[in-house]
């Protein structure tokens, strides 16, 4: 039986099914006709009284009471099950039984890997070039790939016969559809080799490599770097697959970061916090000026302009700042003299407060 390519949708009740052009599948102008069958089949196993009529007489026994039998529907209970089934399996058919081995027989693109690369804080934030060790799948150097041992012949599949496929066969009121699955036997090469001693038939073997990888400035932890064509050999003579490299940034004893900003915390004495000052601090780049201004407050965060990360996506010399807090010391424990110099700091603070109040 044969699906007609004029109608786009079939309603059937309150669901409907889409019919997809093939290239395989006839035209039949009549299929409204034959829908009705559908219908009216589905009625005749539904009920009790008519189908032991049907089972002992055919469709002969049903014409006085105007039913009319299309094609055998023994195995579906609802029509709505039938199509279902038919029409969700197109997409595992091979062309309704058109297609070859050849289709079959390709090579396939190799399984991706991933590599877990570990930088320290600077090598994350600069960039680094970097050679890792890799173990994946080769292509087997023995066979080159085609998994039969050099110099043997390949017999043809028993399973398939050399046609990579096997076919089955699904009755319904609309025919009787040819579906073809690879051959589990083969893989669908429809041929059976002899193994190849080295990689055992798969065509691949296991070998290390080294991979020179350039990493690009302002990483972080998880981010994701692809390598194209590292990844595992494809089956057949197939591409490779692709490595992903996942970063893991450690932790600074110094530094954290913030975005594209590094933070650092500055020790500060509360004499130059007062005072002010000038010191040295550490960035990513060395050893950098730092002026604490007088009166500084504990808590301040002072800038060091474009000290931090660079922007990977502008300009080359754009980046971030390094944003210094400073954290005030205050002594714990003071000399005599010490102690003298502040109370008379203090004396003084107090006689100017009752100045200003006066």
């Amino acid at each position: 039986m044969a699906i007609p390519m004029a109608l786009d949708e079939w309603a059937l009740g309150s669901r409907s099914f889409s019919i997809v052009d093939t290239h395989s599948i006839k035209i039949e102008p009549r299929a409204e006709q034959k829908f009705k069958e559908i219908s009216n089949a589905y009625e005749v196993l539904s009920d009790d009284e008519k189908r032991p009529i049907y089972d002992k007489y055919g469709e002969a026994g049903l014409k006085g009471s105007g039913m009319g039998m299309g094609m055998g529907m023994e195995d579906f209970g609802d029509p709505f099950d039938l199509f279902e089934t038919l029409f969700d399996s197109f997409g595992s058919m091979g062309g309704m039984g058109m297609g070859g081995r050849g289709s079959w027989a390709r090579a396939t693109e190799g399984e991706d890997q991933i590599y877990n690369l570990v930088l320290n804080f600077k090598e994350a934030v600069f960039g680094a070039e970097k050679e890792i060790e890799i173990i994946g799948l080769e292509t087997c150097g023995t066979c080159d790939g085609s998994g039969s041992k050099p110099g043997t012949k390949s017999s043809k599949c028993s399973t398939c016969r050399g046609q990579g496929q096997v076919s089955t066969s699904l009755r319904t009121p609309l025919g009787t559809f040819r579906q073809a699955m690879t051959c589990s036997s083969c893989g669908g090469i429809g041929e059976t080799p002899t193994p190849c001693n080295t990689c055992r038939g798969d065509g691949r073997v296991r070998e290390s490599k080294r991979i020179s990888l350039k990493v690009p400035g302002a990483c972080d932890s998880s981010d994701r770097l692809r390598v194209r064509g590292e990844g595992n050999a494809g089956k057949r003579g197939g591409p490779h697959g692709d490595l992903f490299v996942i970063i893991d940034v450690l932790q600074d004893p110094v530094f954290k970061r913030d975005d594209m900003n590094i933070l650092y915390n500055c020790q500060v004495s509360y004499i130059d916090a007062i005072l002010g000052t000038k010191m040295s601090v550490p960035t990513v780049d060395g050893m950098a000026e730092l002026k604490i201004p007088p009166g500084t407050q504990p808590g301040t965060t002072l800038v060091l302009a474009k000290k931090g990360v660079p922007f990977r996506y502008k300009k080359t010399n754009a980046r971030g700042d390094q944003l210094v807090k400073v954290q005030v010391e205050i002594p714990k424990r003071l000399s005599d003299e010490e102690r003298k110099l502040v109370e008379e700091l203090s004396n003084l603070n107090k006689a100017k407060t009752t100045n200003t109040r006066r």
